[in-house]
């Protein structure tokens, strides 16, 4: 690339940069401004440094290297004087880029959540109709611990004291992002592993659910899952979209190897895995601290519905402004 093309290609990004570096001398005051340099300063420097690396390689004219490399100066003065707010890059991406990339990868989104779905109401129904098939995926013990666990006559969920509260956090922190990174990294095997974990985890909640509702103990099931089932199923979902997108890189490669393809999508879906875990997160306090309390089923029911509402509110939504 000549040096004209080279300096037409970024003049646009040092202008920016020096606007950035501007308001974190304090030429510009306007609060707004100054959270959005920081925000996007180590990115805008991270790639001035790469861009006078180029320009010194390729034997560029002196003044131009010069120009660069004073703005790089500055910038590592301002980049260390400044300490980077861990809020405002935390709640960008909530706000803006986690919701974005959810909806960038729609599609795939759409495929697990309809394998995810399918396979629940196949094997609800399957059970309901006929309730023996409960233990063609549920062995004996298993079938008997989810029955003592919700009969409305033994419930003792309520009795737990602060202490198996923060227990139970922990463990249901460990067992969903754990069944989050297998759906997702079993996406790898052409994505056969990541479709074959979303109907296995349907079939099973859909087993689990006919099952209790055959033996009359739905009402302590419901009103325990509802609540932080929005967070948590989304995440599931999510986590096999991300994984159908990198069993589909390697299928379908396009003009890459299949290995540049496939970091070219993990590196796509690496947002919505990193919010996926933070939905998680949420769903792990929200069963631990909220679920097992025993209120009114219409309370129960009615803060479920509203997280279901307002998740999907968020991710339908958010950021589009931004975006604009």
């Amino acid at each position: 690339m000549k040096q004209q093309q080279f300096e037409a290609r970024y003049r646009d990004e040092w202008m920016a940069f020096e606007q950035a570096l501007d308001v974190l001398q304090g030429k510009k005051k306007n609060i707004t401004d100054t959270q959005q340099a920081l925000a996007n300063f180590p990115e805008q420097y991270r790639r001035l440094c790469h861009q006078y690396a180029l320009a010194r390689e390729r034997g560029y004219g002196l003044p131009l290297i010069q120009q660069l490399n004073e703005l790089i100066l500055q910038g590592h003065r301002q980049l260390y004087r400044h300490r980077l707010p861990l809020l405002a890059p935390l709640m960008r991406f909530l706000l803006h880029d986690f919701p974005r990339a959810v909806r960038e990868q729609a599609s795939w989104n759409l495929v697990s959540g309809l394998f995810f779905v399918g396979a629940l109401a196949f094997m609800w129904l399957l059970v309901q109709q006929q309730p023996e098939m409960v233990y063609s995926l549920l062995d004996d013990g298993t079938v008997n611990n989810i029955e003592t666990m919700y009969d409305p006559a033994l419930d003792t969920r309520d009795n737990r004291d602060s202490s198996d509260d923060v227990s139970m956090f922990g463990y249901y922190i460990w067992n969903n992002i754990g069944i989050a990174f297998r759906t997702f990294a079993s996406g790898i095997f052409f994505g056969v592993g990541a479709l074959f974990v979303e109907l296995f985890n349907g079939a099973f909640f859909g087993a689990i659910a006919a099952h209790l509702i055959n033996v009359g103990s739905h009402e302590p099931f419901f009103t325990f899952v509802i609540a932080h089932g929005a967070p948590e199923l989304t995440a599931i979902v999510l986590s096999g979209g991300s994984g159908l997108r990198l069993g589909w890189a390697l299928i379908a490669p396009g003009p890459w190897s299949r290995l540049h393809a496939l970091q070219r999508a993990a590196r796509k879906t690496m947002p919505v895995m990193y919010g996926a875990f933070m939905l998680l997160l949420m769903a792990a306090f929200i069963e631990a601290f909220w679920s097992p309390r025993q209120f009114d089923p219409v309370i129960k029911y009615s803060v479920g519905a509203a997280h279901w509402v307002l998740l999907y509110l968020y991710l339908l939504f958010a950021g589009r402004r931004h975006a604009a």
